[in-house]
């Protein structure tokens, strides 16, 4: 892989994370706003996207790539992958950082089969279909973007967002850090 190559994977990856983070914002509000009936700011950043989910995209991306010719086990692969990610994350926030509890599916609705609040069947269905909207649409479009030399400018448009991601992880950190 050459220069140019490792940065359009740099690029891919970037837009992958920031694809995840903002689709999983979206996906956020809409289902609190039908769960609670007006809209919750989610997230623990300021801005609109939730890390976990760009995260749980790159993993998502990484355990189905070679399965791209089975719809299905993409499907199944990606609602174990977000699941455990799910269930670690939650579990680690909860018992070694104070407490912190950022989601508890035992307080929403449709949280069937959910463990101790950190995972349920909904979120599974929802990550297993997010996986192949991933797997079949984005990741082309996205492979499609990076290649073509108009798209030469999107290097800029990335920068300009990670560098707004990164102050606001750290602003956020910071001012935790010191409440």
């Amino acid at each position: 892989m050459n220069i140019t190559e490792s940065r359009k994977m740099i690029y891919y990856l970037l837009m992958i994370f920031l694809f995840g983070g903002v689709i999983g914002f979206v996906y956020e509000e809409l289902f609190y706003l039908v769960d609670l009936g007006y809209l919750v700011k989610r997230g623990t950043t300021l801005g609109p996207w939730i890390p976990i989910y760009g995260f749980g995209c790159l993993f998502i991306l990484f355990t189905t790539n070679r399965l791209r010719n089975k719809p299905l086990a993409v499907f199944f692969m990606a609602a174990a992958v977000s699941g455990i990610l799910e269930f670690i994350s939650g579990y680690i926030l909860y018992h070694y950082a104070g407490g912190l509890r950022l989601w508890d599916y035992n307080v929403e609705i449709w949280n069937w089969f959910n463990i101790d609040g950190y995972v349920c069947l909904r979120s599974l269905i929802v990550f297993g279909v997010a996986g192949l909207i991933l797997q079949y649409i984005a990741a082309p479009v996205f492979h499609k973007v990076i290649d073509e030399e108009k798209a030469k400018n999107i290097k800029y448009v990335l920068l300009a967002l990670s560098v707004l991601f990164i102050i606001d992880v750290l602003f956020v950190s910071v001012v935790s850090f010191f409440k």
